[in-house]
């Protein structure tokens, strides 16, 4: 008898040197724990139908089909035949699987009317799918060829036919056979889950579920085997950010309560406009948790343009008034003049401290950068290090050693996507106790999302805009089915010019040199031209349909004294149109800028565009935005754009950016380089299921605060949020 198998066994034990060594190196997968977590992507069911149509061109996919009819040509180019199979899916979607050479035994065996799973990567051939050289089995009856399997009808035994991630050299069915091997002789763990959450949210038994996910003996039990596995991760998530919360009620932090007759109130009197009902509320929100002992750490979402940025300076201003000082940290250096450019203005006299015309109780504001000259760098850095500089501004460069404060109240981060975690805590750490931390973020972010990757956070949304803003249309021009489109959107921009307001243009890359951040790999898996580049589009725009016009060029890697220069020039109205990459994304603020010409729109993600498209009707005038596209019409992407289009609502696009996107990124398996342990839970679907967690994560914690009751579930939440991935949840 087989020794018994456990979550530490290494996988050569079980499947062979070389299905181990295929298994680590293409799937990460190494013990028979690896495997046993590696969960079926979807089932099968014999009879029904994959739905072949919906499959996009490049992917690398494994479908049940039918074989309908096989044809034998000679081919033209060299000696041999050419096998044709045309395989069906039940719905009037076809694929064509190609196999070159002499394999008569092949023909035999894919006879009309045999099923099986067939995996290759999709192209396209005359307007027809098609598979070359597919791996496949078939299902339900030997065969005389190599790629037969002779214990399929094991592997397949059940009606449901799990389909599980793979690679090309390791396909679903070897997954499958590797499966069943280690499920043969495998001891499943002590149930980690408390029995009486088992019990009162009625969840099958670990070691049940971890069988039936792999080979449900119905569709019933399948569904709880999920529904317990995806408990298992939504409930891991929760204790940790629940912990956390718990912890950091107890950290200390200095009070920085309001004082009256300060900055702040001075600075309310002299506001142009009035705060909305939404800015007060949460202004409100903030200063009473500036006023208590424990560091306020809270989330301020809202739309492009719901005013943020006041919300923020109001909370430093109350920081200031308590005697301490506070950090703005932008993402970019256009970004961070930008804020200082705003806040002196915003500020006036009580922003200029010592210099002639300050009001009485004045504080100064200070711009730290990379690209400050070593004369100005000193004098700023002195400003902060003596404290007389209450309020600094800065990119990355406010965490380099000398940069120190005289008193760090509150961090406010902006834009914390575009930040990486070792970043944002590197500033928190100049404090000599914990700061206040504000993070804002334009980038509307789901229900489901705040409360599992920002559950340790409050959370404060600003859904108004201030009076004033303008409404944005947004369109489609597909470029490839109608160029005229094309050529009126040039016009359509022309137009505005010629009535007095500015344009954007974006690329989604610079040009010729090295890459950045900003800027996605010249060419795709699939052969699509490259994106198009600003270095390339601005001269070409300059000699053809916006000639005459005066047009500006902004991206990542120009020297920041002259990204200062083009966006004060763009600001000033000395240019009509700036040809620029994503660094214009956030913060970058012109009222007379009407309208965006997005370039390769299907390039951007759907929370991108919706920033982009933010930078335009931001003052009297409507702001309009033309997304270009050579996307088909029903393609994903063109669908993605439609969607874009068809709303303004941050909210609905956010939902459809977490449908579209990977969900376990969010737990930042992207920043630690990990595989996402996010494997079975859905952020948007499975809503219900990670509040009840939460719930019952709140009711264990405030009992059992470190889990010393519950070993066992202690070690289930680290191995499944690991320290890495734990510490980017508390950072946020």
């Amino acid at each position: 008898m087989s020794e018994p198998a456990t979550v530490d066994t290494p996988l050569k034990k079980l499947v062979g040197d070389k299905t181990a060594k295929a298994l680590a190196s293409h799937l990460d997968l190494h013990t028979a724990g690896d495997l046993v977590y590696h969960f079926p992507r979807r089932y099968d069911e014999r009879g029904e139908h994959t739905d072949i149509r919906s499959l996009d061109v490049g992917e690398q996919v494994t479908v049940l089909a039918q074989v309908q009819r096989t044809a034998v040509r000679p081919m033209r180019q060299r000696r041999g035949n050419l096998l044709e199979v045309t395989v069906g899916d039940g719905s009037g979607g076809v694929l064509t699987l190609t196999f070159f050479g002499n394999q008569a035994w092949r023909e035999r065996e894919l006879r009309p009317g045999r099923w099986g799973l067939f995996a290759g990567k999709v192209t396209e051939f005359r307007g027809k799918r098609q598979l070359n050289g597919p791996e496949y089995v078939l299902l339900g009856e030997g065969g005389e060829g190599e790629a037969a399997v002779s214990d399929d009808i094991e592997e397949f035994a059940g009606a449901l036919i799990p389909v599980y991630p793979a690679a090309a050299a390791v396909p679903t069915w070897v997954i499958a056979r590797c499966v069943r091997v280690v499920l043969d002789t495998f001891t499943p763990p002590d149930d980690p889950l408390p029995s009486a959450v088992r019990a009162s949210r009625k969840l099958v038994g670990l070691g049940a579920a971890l069988t039936e996910i792999h080979r449900p003996s119905s569709k019933e039990a399948l569904h709880q085997a999920r529904r317990r596995l995806k408990w298992d991760e939504a409930f891991a998530v929760q204790v940790t950010l629940v912990q956390r919360k718990h912890r950091a009620a107890d950290w200390p932090a200095r009070p920085r309560p309001a004082r009256p007759g300060g900055l702040l109130e001075a600075f309310d009197a002299r506001l142009p406009y009035e705060l909305t009902a939404g800015q007060r509320e949460v202004g409100v929100e903030v200063a009473a948790d500036l006023a208590t002992p424990h560091p306020m750490h809270r989330l301020l979402q809202g739309e492009v343009g719901s005013g943020k940025t006041v919300v923020a300076l109001r909370a430093m201003l109350q920081v200031v008034d308590a005697g301490g000082q506070a950090a703005l940290l932008a993402p970019t250096e256009v970004l961070a003049a930008q804020h200082h450019r705003g806040m002196l203005d915003l500020l006036g006299p009580l922003g200029r401290a010592g210099e002639l015309g300050s009001a009485e109780h004045a504080t100064r504001v200070e711009l730290v950068t990379g690209s400050l000259g070593a004369a100005a760098r000193r004098r700023a850095l002195g400003e902060v290090a003596s404290g007389a500089a209450g309020i600094v501004l800065g990119t990355h460069a406010l965490l380099y050693e000398g940069v120190d404060f005289a008193d760090l109240g509150l961090v406010v981060v902006d834009e914390q996507h575009r930040f990486g975690v070792e970043q944002r805590d590197a500033l928190r750490a100049k404090a000599d106790q914990p700061p206040h931390v504000l993070v804002m973020t334009a980038t509307p972010i789901p229900r489901t999302v705040a409360m599992t990757v920002y559950g340790d956070l409050e959370v404060s949304t600003l859904s108004q805009l201030p009076r004033g803003r303008s409404p944005i249309a947004s369109h489609v021009v597909p470029a490839a089915e109608k160029p005229a489109y094309l050529d009126r959107a040039w016009r359509r921009l022309r137009e505005e010019v010629t009535a007095g307001h500015q344009a954007y243009v974006v690329c989604p890359r610079i040009g010729d040199g090295p890459t950045s951040d900003e800027e996605p790999p010249p060419e795709d898996d699939n052969g699509r031209r490259p994106p198009l580049a600003v270095t390339e589009v601005a001269p070409l725009l300059a000699d053809g349909p916006l000639h005459g016009l005066r047009i500006g060029v902004l991206h990542g890697r120009l020297p920041a004294d002259e990204k200062d220069a083009v966006m004060r020039s763009f600001a000033a109205g000395d240019l009509d149109v700036l040809v620029a990459t994503t660094v214009i994304e956030v913060g970058v603020d012109v009222p007379n800028a009407t309208v965006m010409i997005v370039l390769d729109a299907d390039r951007f993600g759907v929370s991108q565009l919706h920033q982009l498209r933010g930078r335009v009707g931001r003052g009297a005038a409507a702001g309009l935005c033309l997304l270009v596209s050579e996307a088909a019409e029903g393609s994903s992407a063109r669908e993605r754009l439609d969607a874009v289009a068809s709303t303004s609502d941050g909210f609905k696009l956010a939902e459809l950016d977490l449908e579209q996107r990977r969900e376990g990124d969010v737990l930042g398996a992207t920043q630690s380089g990990h595989r996402s342990h996010l494997r079975l839970l859905s952020l948007r679907r499975d809503a219900d299921l990670i509040r009840d967690a939460r719930a019952e994560a709140i009711t264990l914690i405030e009992d059992d605060p470190e889990l010393a009751r519950s070993p066992a579930l202690a070690a289930s939440v680290a191995a499944l949020v690991d320290e890495d991935r734990a510490e980017y949840l508390e950072k946020g």
